[in-house]
């Protein structure tokens, strides 16, 4: 794709303005709708894992499905590097259309694969290689709509913008669940094993286009001519900025695994819980609604009081709660105790994550940005996100504990905690 000749946004008294909502709105959008597509597979694995993966075990096959949804995390660090690298040579704009591009056709291929029992094994590869596709495309899509924020953003608002990104995925998971919800409610348990699942799919190959206009009249932030060469004879290498990314890696983890714990509680109320799965989707359509909400709050509370202390204390709060909040859904396995459980672990998470989504490219120089953010963020989802659930499953299989989820959570949350104790102050670091 050809680089964009107009002068770019983010640069000299442009950044004062205010900026176009349109222009907010294609990055979150896009967002929103790769990540709306990689979610309804989690929030869909039980159904997919009889249509795919058929065994004569439910947990067998379970375990089969959200191993395919960890497939998905093998390609990322991949798609952050290539695409990440793409957007600091060619521009963040054209890498951003490249994810759609590609979200695209992973999502055609579950949206239409036919089951096991049509087509045999070329089924489960298919949904294999789907899976693969769309995480190249969600781990070069972060690294360029995280940079593409803060770049446009006025400089005592970065916060609260970058916020958006992960305010678009909380979008994408209440869209998700709420149509999760709708279905289970308006189709029989065996139309929605069927092919009500599909669904969600299907709708998002109608909004691509929509997502692709809107990028393709965005602007470009990435600096040309004079200045972007000035840039690259001045270009510091990434393996000189190695220690700053395993730091990012490990304040990502945390919040990685507390969110895919938070997603996995659809499948933990409908197989863990014996909840009506209208219910169960009921969790995550407040989770959803609670990330949207409160990493906006984060955002806001980061540019006024730093980005340190709010990626802090609700990392320490969420690290002491996850347990007694999991004992509590044992003792109460209720419709409100799985929802109060799902909407604080995603809520604290949403609240320090934006805080976190400012800081990690506002510490790293220009010219290998968006690399570094796309690399830290998809090695730390690949590593830890694309394994939780599947963790998670194994230790409920294990144990028979249904606490054991917070195990986990809260020994990767004390792990992170400790990164971000690490992590500079960058309010008001000058781009």
């Amino acid at each position: 794709m050809a680089m964009e000749t107009a002068v770019p946004l983010a640069t000299g008294k442009a950044r004062a303005e205010r900026v176009p909502v349109k222009v907010v709105a294609a990055t979150v959008a896009g967002n929103a709708l790769e990540f709306f597509d990689f979610i309804a597979y989690n929030f869909f694995a039980v159904y997919i894992g009889k249509t795919f993966f058929p065994t004569s075990n439910p947990m067998t096959s379970l375990l089969l499905s959200v191993g395919v949804f960890g497939v998905g995390f093998l390609f990322r660090p991949l798609g952050g590097v290539l695409i990440g690298a793409y957007a600091d040579r060619a521009g963040r704009k054209p890498a951003m259309l490249l994810t759609i591009v590609l979200i695209t056709v992973g999502t055609i291929g579950l949206a239409v694969t036919p089951s096991y029992a049509t087509i045999g094994i070329a089924a489960p590869l298919i949904v294999v290689f789907c899976r693969l596709v769309q995480g190249l495309a969600l781990g070069g899509e972060v690294g360029p709509a995280s940079v593409f924020l803060i770049e446009i953003a006025p400089p005592n608002k970065r916060a609260f913008y970058s916020s958006w990104q992960l305010a678009s995925q909380g979008l994408a998971a209440l869209a998700a669940s709420g149509l999760g919800m709708i279905l289970s409610l308006a189709l029989a348990p065996a139309e929605l094993e069927a092919w009500g699942w599909r669904v969600p799919f299907l709708l998002c190959l109608v909004l691509v286009p929509v997502a692709l206009y809107l990028r393709h009249a965005m602007p470009e932030t990435l600096e040309q001519g004079e200045v972007r060469a000035k840039a690259d004879a001045e270009r510091p290498s990434l393996r000189s900025q190695s220690a700053f990314i395993v730091l990012a890696v490990l304040v990502i983890l945390g919040g990685t695994v507390s969110t895919y714990a938070a997603n996995y509680m659809t499948t933990y109320g409908l197989t863990t819980l014996h909840l009506p799965p209208s219910t169960a989707f009921a969790a995550t359509v407040l989770g959803g609604a609670a990330t949207f909400l409160l990493s906006l709050l984060g955002g806001w509370l980061a540019d006024r009081h730093g980005r340190r202390a709010v990626m802090l204390w609700p990392r320490l709060v969420l690290t002491v709660a996850t347990w007694p909040l999991f004992l509590l859904l044992q003792a109460y396995p209720t419709a409100l105790m799985l929802c109060v459980t799902t909407v604080v672990m995603m809520g604290l998470t949403a609240l320090g994550g934006a805080a976190a989504f400012a800081a990690i490219p506002e510490l790293l120089p220009r010219s290998v940005r968006a690399t570094g953010v796309a690399i830290g963020y998809a090695i730390g989802v690949s590593v830890f996100g694309g394994s939780t659930q599947f963790v998670i499953t194994w230790l409920l299989g294990v144990t028979k504990d249904p606490t054991s989820p917070a195990w986990y959570v809260t020994a990767t949350s004390v792990i992170s905690l400790v990164a971000t104790w690490f992590v500079r102050e960058s309010r008001g670091r000058k781009l």
